[in-house]
C-alpha cells in the first residue's frame, strides 16, 4: 500500500489550489485579457510613448539611460533577493524538525508531518524560482531598451515615420519589461501569503483573497493611478 504521508491533506491541497487559482486567474484578467488590461499599465504605456518621443527630440540621451538604469537596479535587487530567499529555504529543509517544533508551539496552528512541511517548503521555493526567472527576463528586456535608446537616430535624422513608429517600438519593449517585473513582484505577494500555509491552510486561502484585493486596488482604483491619468483619461494602446 502506498505511503499516504507523502500526499498533502485535503485542506492543504484545497488551499494551495485556491491560491494558484487566484494568482493565475488575476494574472490572466490583468495581463492577458485585452478587454480588462490593468488600467495603470495602460496609462503608463502612453507615458512611455511620450517619453520616447521626447527622447528623439534630444541630442543627449543620458537622462533616458539613467531612468532605464534605475529600473535595472530595481530588478537586480529583487533577483538577488530571490536567490537569498531560496538559500534560506534550502537551510529550512535541513531544519524541518526545528520548524515543526516552532509551529507546534503556536496555539492556533497544527504541526504537520515532516514530509508535509517539506512539500510546503518546495512549493515556496518554486514560487521564488519563478520570481527569479521573471526578474532575470525583465533585466534582459531593460537592456534591450538601452540598446534602442543608444540606436535612436539624432533629431535631425528623424522624419515623420521615425517619430511615429520608433517611440511605439521602444515603449512596447519597456512595457513588456515592466510587465515582466510586475509578474515577478506578484509572485512575491503570493509567496509572502504562502508563508501562512505553514500555520493553517484556511489562513492561506484568506490571504490569497486579500492579495487579490490589494493588487486590484493598486492596478485599478489607487489615488496614484488618478494622478498618473491625463486629463480626459487614457484610451487603449497598441503596446500590449
Amino acid at each position: 500500500m502506498a505511503d499516504q504521508s507523502l500526499f498533502l491533506p485535503i485542506a492543504d491541497m484545497a488551499a494551495l489550489m485556491w491560491m494558484l487559482f487566484c494568482w493565475i486567474g488575476y494574472s490572466y484578467v490583468a495581463d492577458r485579457n485585452a478587454i480588462n488590461k490593468r488600467e495603470v499599465a495602460r496609462v503608463m504605456y502612453h507615458h512611455r510613448v511620450a517619453w520616447m518621443t521626447r527622447m528623439l527630440e534630444r541630442e543627449i540621451r543620458m537622462p533616458d539611460v539613467n531612468i532605464v538604469t534605475a529600473h535595472i537596479q530595481s530588478g537586480t535587487l529583487f533577483a538577488s533577493t530571490s536567490i537569498l530567499i531560496l538559500a534560506g529555504c534550502v537551510a529550512i529543509l535541513g531544519n524541518i524538525d526545528r520548524l515543526r517544533l516552532v509551529i507546534s508551539k503556536l496555539s492556533f496552528a497544527v504541526a504537520p508531518q515532516a514530509e508535509i512541511l517539506e512539500i510546503k517548503v518546495f512549493v515556496l521555493m518554486g514560487i521564488f524560482v519563478y520570481a527569479f526567472f521573471k526578474y532575470a527576463w525583465c533585466l534582459r528586456q531593460f537592456n534591450y531598451s538601452l540598446i534602442l535608446i543608444g540606436a535612436a537616430p539624432q533629431p535631425q535624422d528623424c522624419d515623420e515615420v521615425v517619430m511615429t513608429n520608433y517611440p511605439v517600438r521602444a515603449a512596447t519593449v519597456l512595457t513588456r519589461a515592466t510587465n515582466t517585473f510586475n509578474r515577478g513582484l506578484r509572485a512575491y505577494y503570493f509567496g509572502l501569503a504562502s508563508l501562512t500555509w505553514f500555520v493553517q491552510p484556511w489562513i492561506l486561502a484568506v490571504c490569497a483573497v486579500w492579495v487579490i484585493l490589494v493588487l486590484y486596488r493598486r492596478d485599478y482604483r489607487s489615488q496614484t493611478l488618478e494622478a498618473l491619468t491625463p486629463m480626459g483619461g487614457a484610451d487603449g494602446g497598441s503596446g500590449f
